[in-house]
């Protein structure tokens, strides 16, 4: 596994790096409407979960967990959404997204059919919130290096 030039994920980063090591980099999405989006995305081009040895899959996943209770602590969600789809970009990589019932695509995916519109006010509290997440991304993940 090595790096794709026609692949997204290998050319970009994918959003704002919050910790990168040498399996995989944990980046925030700059996504309007879901404030606090997380990614795990890992570095060397694969398609799929069984393309990594069995070591790597317990890497990966881990890093997952520790978005996800990150996400819970510092956006306090109604739901969180986490999915490895790579339909559009296939290079492995979860979505973490912190949900809320009067969000805009609530009960749907986020890439579904829009439910309504958001509150603005909402969307703002969540916004704030972003920066403990960040925080708490930093520390969790420096704390794993030790």
């Amino acid at each position: 596994m090595g790096k794709q030039a026609s692949c997204e994920l290998c050319a970009q980063a994918g959003g704002e790096v919050i910790y990168r090591d040498d399996n995989y980099r944990v980046v925030l999405v700059d996504d309007e409407r879901y404030p606090g989006f997380c990614r795990v995305i890992w570095n060397a081009h694969a398609r799929e979960m069984t393309d990594l040895t069995g070591q790597e899959r317990a890497i990966l996943i881990a890093a997952v967990w520790q978005v996800e209770e990150a996400v819970r602590e510092a956006m306090q969600p109604h739901k969180v959404n986490v999915a490895s789809l790579g339909n559009v970009v296939p290079h492995l990589h979860w979505h973490v997204i912190p949900r809320y019932e009067s969000d805009a695509h609530f009960p749907n995916p986020i890439w579904g059919e829009v439910m309504r519109t958001p509150d603005s006010a909402d969307l703002e509290r969540r916004r704030a919130m972003v920066a403990q997440l960040r925080a708490l991304l930093q520390d969790r993940f420096q704390e794993s290096l030790l």
